[in-house]
């Protein structure tokens, strides 16, 4: 049976030895958002990134989706790719996929990346101005939003390279699916209980300009898992990833080697 997202999976012929890599992308991004990531890595590491449903070449369901339904697809599709265990790294949404990955199937996962994300819960506030975003989607189509943050999403001082990557990601994501995920994460539980029992390692990045979620965010989810740590990367808003690839792929790198280097 086919999985329902898409995904790119690349590895070269000495992968086998090491662990995993899983990316889950933010919103509203697509798997290349992790492009400097799956060149970097899949030189010796199976790699592997999925369009989240609603996003990229995914097919996209109208209305509302949670990110439980978010994380059923993920487990899906290591099912299809039999991956029995793997480190997972999320960016934003994507590591609050993450986490309720964790929730749902944490004995398969080796390490867990939390790159500029957080674990509360939403505010009343926060679900009306999600809802909001999401109905001005479905208005007006993606172009008007990406406008407005992209400056949020990455530097205001960030490569143009970088900046136009971004902005091409955000509008040409469907307003359907984006619009669904913001009504689903509006829904979202509270991760902190589940961060405390975290029991893997846990690598924590967050760019030192993120306005979305800032190093506040990061060192409370240092505090609250036991086994992290905790790198804030300069010169980076909310795209550390695409913004300071270099040096956000060294701390990525430091991290994996010591997982490969004490296998579970």
């Amino acid at each position: 049976m086919s999985p329902f997202l898409a995904y790119e999976d690349k590895a070269d012929s000495g992968a086998s030895s090491r662990t995993p890599l899983v990316l889950v992308h933010g919103h509203p991004f697509d798997h290349t958002m992790w492009a400097p990531q799956l060149a970097a890595f899949s030189a010796g590491r199976r790699v592997i990134a999925p369009d989240l449903r609603g996003y990229g070449a995914s097919p996209v369901t109208p209305g509302l989706v949670p990110l439980a339904r978010h994380a059923q697809d993920i487990e899906e599709l290591v099912d299809h790719l039999g991956l029995d265990s793997f480190v997972l790294a999320g960016l934003s949404m994507g590591g609050q996929i993450a986490m309720e990955c964790h929730g749902r199937f944490g004995d398969r996962i080796r390490g867990l990346v939390l790159a500029d994300t957080f674990p509360d819960p939403e505010t009343p506030e926060g679900k009306k101005g999600r809802n909001a975003l999401a109905d001005r989607l479905l208005a007006e189509g993606m172009r008007g939003y990406a406008d407005e943050v992209l400056d949020r999403m990455v530097a205001p001082y960030a490569d143009p390279e970088v900046k136009a990557h971004v902005h091409r990601m955000m509008t040409a994501t469907p307003p359907e699916g984006a619009a669904a995920s913001l009504r689903g994460r509006a829904e979202r539980p509270d991760y902190r209980p589940l961060l405390t029992g975290v029991a893997v390692p846990a690598l924590i990045v967050t760019g030192a300009d993120d306005t979305y979620t800032p190093v506040s965010d990061a060192e409370a989810m240092h505090s609250a898992i036991p086994h992290s740590a905790l790198h804030v990367i300069d010169g980076a808003a909310h795209l550390p990833n695409l913004e300071r690839a270099p040096e956000f792929n060294e701390i990525l790198r430091q991290f994996l080697a010591g997982i490969d280097t004490h296998p579970s």
